[in-house]
């Protein structure tokens, strides 16, 4: 990290390591008690997931909160739908079948009570080709399961007897396509395995960090999944830890094993060895994971609870994989030992892997302009469709095709029009309260709901809270996802009745007020993160401008991201490569989330890469000279852990959330950017043009910082120092 070797952080993390070293089993055992108490944990009391979004100080959440003060409580039930291609579901015969059916449903533990087809309650649609059965559950949201939702749909068996098609939907079909990243999460670990190979040459070495970052994972992970007995934690929260634990527990193992190999390689002791690596690459981790857990942070400003808990539960992941690699892997190491290199493959040929590297930077510091004119514009190429990034929200039927969840949303936009899939929930305090449904102040709101344009029905008005409290469902003419259901949204809360004070909320509304609270608060959330994450960068090298210029640099390969997300899913780009069958709106909190992680994840390789080039800088004094050793010192394990990262995050575009897609295509091209056009362009183009400037201080005046002894201690990052080839 920064080159003072006799820093604070330094000297903590290299006694830290030797006290690994010197107990490693302790330190084992401590580690596998922990793994074994959460992990059984999980097992014994599983992990709920809530998709609820609530979003305080919202009218949306004043609808909710209203109509729970009226009894009307958050539903806890979920559908079978049914469908037949020929004839009517009312006939006698299908009509059996589905009492039949019914009854079969009510015995199925957790279920309350079941509301069957039939169309005077509008659960029957106008040819009688579809319908559904609404299942009453005494379980919260959160505790509908993949095994409830499996054995509902067996209850069905009756209807499916009788040659009628069922469908879980709602909470069901959610609930039964869960557990959609296994193979997206299969596929990242074989890649990173192979390039973990090809990196160090031999398969101990290799397994190592794969060891510790699903050893990690695992303990971060239950403690989510426990958390969620306590607070609502989505389902998108586990996915998207997942994909952040694998990315940054393997690249921290990585460089720390990099950094000890090489030290290893010049015949420095084993003990001394960790202890170094843990003072100088050590260090470089915990900064590093740092930054990543500040800008996390800086969610809190959104003021959006979904954002705070995707954002704490990703922290907490980065937070497991920077204790696992400062105390967990020295003690591995310490166990292996020499055997480390052990079980060795004859991968590539011998070489200083930073050759490449460094005439790249030698190329590109020797005409700095026009390389970092070349780099800004293939930046702005792929920045220019965020342009018209628009924020919306997804629905089920964005879903892939063929999932549950699409399928339901599909036959019931089918049989009852799309917005079935998307009502309102209008709640209205009634200030003097009614009498009963007959109060004409009631009869005028029930007629001009009806009457607002885009409404195809309303349901009969509701009384609660002693007449205080009147509800009524109202069914838009567009599906929830459409342009024209935000705006009718707004034009409901626009409807003015003498007595009566007119809320909207459901899903669907408070996911639009979502939408505007997310363009409000993305200024802010930006400056909060940027300003941190420079202060924590200028506490990490002693110099301001570096530390600007590192936080500009990534921005740009945000922006990067940002344009191939609205190119892919909002234009509709390649998106059937992605499994979607055609353009899907952008879910409205992604790009807030996006900038937060990809702000903290591409500053990891900027820090790996500025301590190197420091490190030269400390040792020579010549900023041109600083750049090039630094650039091909790092090359081949920056490389390495970017090029596991990107496809640990590419991986997750299988996943069959379209959000969890957009994070995986979004992270893995914006860290692609960052290791290749950031990094072998932009970075050494920029410091070559501020020179001596990137290392100014106040208080300096100029001076030249040379200290070749303390270069000398620090090796391990320069291009002499690269990992023996084996």
């Amino acid at each position: 990290m920064h080159a003072r070797i006799d820093g604070w952080t330094h000297r903590t993390l290299r006694r830290l390591g030797r006290w690994c070293v010197r107990r490693p089993w302790r330190v084992l055992g401590a580690w596998l008690l922990l793994a074994v108490t959460l992990v059984g944990g999980v097992a014994a009391f599983g992990r709920p997931v809530d998709n609820d979004v609530a979003l305080p100080g919202s009218d949306a959440q004043f609808a909710r909160d209203l109509s729970e003060r009226g009894g009307g409580g958050p539903a806890s039930s979920g559908q079978v739908v049914v469908r037949v291609d020929a004839g009517r579901l009312d006939e006698p015969a299908r009509r059996a079948a589905l009492e039949r059916t019914a009854a079969a449903l009510a015995g199925v533990e957790h279920v309350t009570r079941v509301d069957g087809v039939d169309a005077r309650a509008g659960t029957l649609s106008p040819d009688g080709r579809t319908g559904y059965l609404t299942v009453r559950l005494d379980v919260r949201v959160r505790d509908v399961d993949k095994a409830l939702s499996r054995a509902v749909v067996d209850a069905a068996q009756p209807a499916r007897d009788a040659g009628i098609e069922t469908v879980p939907g709602g909470v069901l079909a959610t609930a039964a396509e869960r557990d959609g990243s296994r193979r997206a999460e299969a596929v990242g670990l074989v890649v990173a395995a192979v390039v973990l190979l090809f990196a160090f040459g031999g398969l101990v070495a290799a397994a190592v960090p794969l060891v510790t970052a699903l050893f990690t994972l695992a303990c971060a992970l239950a403690v989510v999944g426990l958390a969620g007995h306590l607070v609502a934690v989505p389902s998108v929260a586990g996915n998207l830890a997942t994909m952040i634990g694998l990315g940054v527990g393997i690249d921290y193992a990585l460089f720390l094993i990099t950094r000890y190999r090489a030290l290893r390689a010049t015949g420095t002791p084993a003990d001394e060895a960790l202890g170094t690596a843990m003072g100088t690459a050590g260090a470089a981790v915990v900064f590093a994971g740092g930054t990543v857990v500040i800008a996390l942070g800086g969610l809190a400003v959104a003021g959006v609870p979904i954002l705070g808990t995707l954002g704490w539960t990703a922290g907490l992941v980065v937070v497991v994989a920077v204790l696992g690699a400062v105390t967990l892997l020295p003690a591995l190491l310490a166990v292996l030992g020499p055997r480390i290199d052990a079980m060795r493959l004859r991968l590539r040929r011998a070489g200083d892997g930073g050759t490449g590297w460094a005439r790249q930077a030698e190329r590109v510091t020797r005409r700095p302009w026009r390389w970092a004119l070349l780099a800004a514009a293939l930046l702005a190429a792929l920045a220019a469709p965020a342009a018209t990034l628009s924020l919306g929200q997804l629905d089920a039927g964005d879903d892939p095709p063929g999932s549950a969840t699409r399928t339901s949303f599909d036959l019931l936009a089918e049989g009852f029009g799309p917005g079935v899939n998307g009502p309102l929930a209008v709640v209205a305090a009634v200030d003097p309260p009614a009498a009963g449904t007959a109060d004409p102040r009631l009869t005028e709101l029930a007629r001009e709901l009806a009457a607002t344009p885009g409404v195809a029905s309303v349901a009969p008005v509701r009384l609660t809270d002693g007449g205080r409290v009147a509800t009524a469902s109202v069914q838009p003419d567009t599906g929830p996802s459409d342009p024209a259901t935000a705006a009718l949204v707004t034009d409901l809360r626009d409807v003015r009745v003498d007595g009566v004070r007119v809320h909207v909320g459901g899903a669907t509304a408070t996911r639009v007020d979502l939408a505007e609270r997310v363009r409000e608060r993305m200024p802010w959330v930006i400056a909060v993160v940027v300003g941190l994450s420079t202060v924590l960068l200028y506490v990490a090298f002693r110099a301001p401008v570096l530390a600007v210029k590192a936080a500009v640099m990534n921005l740009v390969s945000i922006g990067a991201a940002y344009g191939v997300l609205t190119a892919v899913f909002s234009w509709g780009w390649g998106v059937e490569l992605t499994g979607l069958s055609g353009p899907v709106p952008v879910e409205s909190y992604v790009p807030m989330m996006l900038f937060a992680l990809l702000f903290g994840l591409s500053m990891d390789y900027e820090v790996f890469l500025l301590s190197a080039v420091q490190e030269a800088w400390w040792a020579t004094g010549d900023n041109r000279v600083a750049v090039r050793e630094g650039l091909a010192g790092t090359g081949r394990v920056i490389t390495s852990a970017a090029l596991i990262m990107v496809t640990v995050f590419a991986g997750f575009v299988l996943h069959t959330d379209p959000v969890i897609k957009m994070f995986g295509l979004g992270m893995a091209v914006a860290v692609a950017v960052d290791a290749t056009v950031v990094r072998g362009l932009l970075v050494p183009a920029t410091m070559a043009l501020l020179g001596r400037a990137n290392w100014w201080h106040p208080g300096r005046r100029g001076r030249t910082v040379h200290a070749p002894e303390r270069a000398e201690a620090l090796a391990g990052f320069s291009s002499n120092s690269q990992p023996p080839v084996v």
